[in-house]
């Protein structure tokens, strides 16, 4: 299937921007109104990773969103939340004469399912969310957001049959396996 929410990228090349490139040119130009790329943008409330490949940019298995978040907000949506993992990493530019500068910030978020009031499920759905540095606290900031799916399994528990959340195939697939079980390897005809 022919991917048009990549662009207009000519055969054999593809959407996959480094740390620095995300920050400085995709992010910088979206806050300066001066994007020449389609990348979309979605609130956080709609972006269940479930529903990403149809509403975000999509390129080798990782999806590419705007959003804009205050300090501290948090990422519900509408199936569960997006939950920090307190791993911020700054976003470097090497090749800035003697020094190496600080561009950006890369924030950590892993996707958890709610079942129900006292039970989520953490999913192996990773979002890295890229901020620009500021220089002063805005009240609303674009970030740009890559998600995709961890090869982890899942550690959480599984949701009770009688709650009315409904999995992704791959969530299914993931919640389904047991750690302590031992996994056959499947291979495949060539």
């Amino acid at each position: 299937m022919d991917d048009q929410r990549v662009g207009d990228l000519p055969p054999g090349f593809s959407f996959d921007p480094t740390d620095e490139e995300l920050v400085l040119y995709y992010l910088k130009s979206k806050i300066a109104a001066n994007l020449p790329f389609n990348i979309p943008h979605l609130h956080f409330s709609s972006s269940d990773p479930s529903q990403l490949n149809e509403r975000a940019l999509w390129s080798k298995n990782q999806w590419y969103f705007f959003s804009q978040v205050k300090e501290n907000n948090n990422r519900a949506t509408g199936r569960g939340y997006w939950k920090e993992l307190n791993m911020n990493e700054p976003i470097i530019l090497k090749n800035c004469g003697e020094k190496e500068k600080i561009i950006g910030i890369k924030k950590y978020f892993v996707y958890y399912i709610t079942c129900n009031i006292h039970e989520q499920v953490q999913t192996n759905w990773i979002m890295e969310e890229f901020h620009l540095k500021r220089e002063n606290e805005k009240l609303l900031e674009w970030v740009v957001c890559r998600v995709h799916e961890s090869k982890n399994n899942s550690e959480g528990t599984t949701c009770d049959d009688n709650d009315e959340i409904e999995l992704s195939a791959l969530d299914e697939v993931f919640l389904s396996l047991d750690n302590d079980q031992e996994q056959e390897e499947i291979s495949f005809p060539y």
